[in-house]
């Protein structure tokens, strides 16, 4: 018998909740949706509550939360202004959610894809900074969340390291990613490269590199980080560190595109170095700085700069960009549908997180692996 499963769907994660509960009635055998009903209202000054309809009492919940959506779902009248939430707001009604179970619930799970406030990891050499993604974690520890599930962590071992009772998990979507790659694409691995756009990227590099057996390059970026230019420290120097790339597919990974334009710098770098293909692909796609993200995506795509966007669907993309040809999307649903089986039954995930073997089958399946790889 397994284990009472519910899933607290925020409504800035609505459409990606239901296919998680879909996935987990085929996986549980059963017709019965998990997902609870909330409501978020808010006073007319602004401030706001959370009610469950549903009861909690000894279920094992999984409350799920996108921190970075900024769709019409988000948008709320004070003072008769319509304002956007921020993560900021979308993180104070994941606390509310929680609050509204009143430690009714057996075991709690948050499952915020997009970690909050996980760009804000650690402190500039120097500068009194706060460290907003080690309070976040912490706030949430001291609200006795059993575990919290996240994907591709800016900083993992930070995140890790701020916890002491609460276990942390952060997923990748490399096999999922990777998988759609080998299936869609025709492509020769003796003309393929792995590009990290710079040294934070690296490890991913290698990662998505040994995975597809060919092989890595990096770019240098170098920031100066005595200013801020529109909320980032602005990259001063590009150099690229690796083999030739000439007449080659290029594969750059990266976890967050925020507004796209060092991504695309990369790009055009490695296109004037007589790449073939170029290949971006991360986690989040964020196009911070919005209609101008989506043009310069435009304008690169026309002009060849690269040939695909590979991103996933844990974070909220609006329906006009999903419909763009050079936009591509990777559903994560049944993956972390997997994994929110997996915890609730109190069984390992490492089986399900590691899909190295399985890529390495299906290439073969699909004749794809290098001979004497």
């Amino acid at each position: 018998m397994s284990n009472s499963l519910k899933l607290l769907v925020m409504p800035n994660i609505r459409e990606f909740g239901k296919l998680v509960d879909e996935n987990l009635k085929l996986i549980r055998k059963t017709e019965e949706s998990s997902i609870l009903n909330i409501n978020l209202d808010r006073f007319s000054n602004g401030e706001g509550k959370a009610t469950l309809t549903d009861s909690v009492r000894g279920q094992n919940v999984f409350l799920l939360s996108d921190v970075g959506h900024y769709g019409k779902s988000s948008e709320y009248i004070s003072r008769g202004r319509t304002y956007l939430k921020s993560p900021d707001d979308h993180f104070q009604d994941l606390k509310r959610a929680i609050s509204a179970m009143d430690g009714k619930e057996n075991k709690l799970f948050v499952v915020t894809p997009l970690l909050y406030e996980s760009r804000q990891d650690k402190r500039a050499k120097g500068v009194c900074e706060s460290l907003d993604c080690k309070d976040a974690l912490q706030e949430l520890e001291k609200k006795n969340v059993d575990g919290i599930i996240t994907f591709d962590a800016h900083n993992p071992v930070a995140c890790e390291n701020a916890l002491i009772n609460t276990s942390f998990d952060n997923l990748y979507p490399t096999y999922s990613i990777l998988s759609k790659f080998i299936t869609d694409e025709e492509y020769s691995t003796d003309e393929l490269l792995v590009i990290a756009p710079d040294k934070g990227a690296m490890d991913r590099a290698i990662y998505y590199a040994n995975s597809l057996n060919v092989d890595v390059g990096m770019f240098y970026k170098r920031r100066d980080y005595s200013k801020v230019v529109n909320g980032k420290n602005p990259v001063v120097e590009h150099k690229y560190l690796g083999g030739d790339v000439r007449g080659k597919d290029l594969i750059i990974v990266d976890d967050m595109i925020a507004s796209g334009g060092s991504m695309l710098e990369v790009a055009r770098e490695l296109k004037a170095r007589g790449a073939r293909r170029i290949y971006l692909v991360a986690t989040f796609s964020l196009f911070t700085d919005g209609e101008r993200s989506v043009q310069m995506f435009d304008q690169a795509y026309k002009d060849g700069t690269f040939y695909k966007l590979l991103t996933t669907n844990v974070t909220y993309v609006p329906e006009y960009i999903k419909a763009k040809p050079w936009y591509n999307e990777v559903d994560l649903s049944k993956y972390l549908a997997k994994i929110i089986h997996t915890i609730n039954e109190g069984h390992s995930i490492r089986e399900i997180t590691d899909g190295k073997e399985k890529l390495v089958q299906k290439m073969k399946t699909l004749g794809k692996y290098p001979l004497g790889g």
